[in-house]
């Protein structure tokens, strides 16, 4: 679904030099619907707040109205900003609107140009008073006093920004803003999700979703396990997980799973993984690469504790979720 044109309001913080650390969005709308809209503000329509973001008409008094509701001080900006297409990412401000896009629920990962994204984002100190310029740590603390800083990074993490509807969190640092949480997700502590990655339906994360992955309905990611990404290590393949899928505590992904998929406990599944093909009778029928096997349903991925050979069943077993635990009003 194309959602662009888009155009959006924000509030940037600034550092000592004048430069934007980050956008919170507080409207986003195409021409036919609102995404965002936190503190009422009077939708003009497309056309007039693009003119008024590309600083072709006066914008004072409006600005001055939303500035005044959002009680801005000197060290904030307020941002009006329009994309018209899904074009790299050229800047700070197209970098948060695409950021909030996946985190609301409005564009599913892997679906919007990221390109850019690295090179558009500051590297800031992420404090309980919010986004601190690296340079400005110091002297920063000196006027607050008690500063605590929670992480030094690109990316600050999803609930400073958004918090999304039916979804439950242990430890929200460990979720990128960027994140796609589908309702009825829960993360527990050990659970970790990146940018343009996340869930597609109701899930339990007690591993690591990396960018680009995308996790199907009733699935299940045990603790301590990892998918792999495409952001290093070059990697190319869109790792996937499907529906009713059980990847085992400390398991590793490199293929990407169809539905009612099970990765034992501890097993590391590779691309270029041999794995024994063993058929509904228990006999061996040939070996071939992992990665052959991508997409397929129904299989069952095991290390013969014997020879120390990675073997594929039929998988007849099911992955049921408990609801009360997903339920997450």
């Amino acid at each position: 679904m194309n959602i662009f044109p888009l155009t959006a309001i924000g509030v940037s913080t600034l550092n000592s030099a004048g430069d934007m650390l980050d956008v919170r969005y507080h409207f986003i709308a195409n021409k036919n619907k609102e995404f965002l809209n936190t503190i009422n503000v009077e939708n003009l329509g497309y056309e007039s707040l693009k003119s008024m973001a590309e600083g072709s008409v006066d914008s004072r008094e409006y600005v001055n109205s939303i500035s005044k509701k959002l009680t801005l001080n000197d060290k904030q900006q307020l941002v009006i900003h329009s994309m018209e297409e899904d074009n790299a990412i050229s800047n700070i401000c197209d970098a948060y609107l695409k950021l909030y896009l996946l985190s609301l629920r409005v564009s599913k990962p892997n679906t919007i140009n990221l390109d850019g994204i690295f090179a558009s984002l500051p590297n800031n100190v992420w404090t309980n008073f919010g986004p601190v310029d690296v340079q400005d740590i110091d002297i920063f603390r000196s006027t607050k006093g008690e500063v605590s800083v929670k992480s030094v990074d690109k990316f600050p993490c999803m609930t400073d920004y958004i918090i999304p509807s039916g979804v439950r969190i242990a430890d929200s640092s460990r979720v990128r803003l960027g994140a796609y949480l589908s309702e009825g997700t829960t993360i527990m502590h050990e659970g970790f999700v990146n940018f343009n990655a996340g869930t597609l339906g109701t899930a339990m994360i007690e591993g690591r979703i990396s960018a680009g992955v995308v996790i199907g309905n009733n699935s299940d990611l045990g603790g301590g396990c990892s998918t792999m990404g495409t952001l290093s290590g070059g990697n190319e393949v869109k790792i996937s997980v499907g529906e009713d899928c059980l990847l085992g505590a400390n398991s590793g992904l490199g293929i990407p799973l169809g539905d009612r998929c099970i990765v034992e406990a501890g097993l590391y599944l590779t691309g270029g993984s041999k794995v024994e093909l063993i058929d509904a009778n228990g006999d061996l029928t040939k070996t071939v690469k992992a990665s052959s096997l991508s997409g397929q349903n129904d299989l069952l991925f095991i290390r013969n504790s014997l020879s120390g050979s990675i073997q594929c069943k039929p998988n007849k077993k099911s992955v049921t979720l408990n609801e009360v635990l997903h339920k997450n009003d």
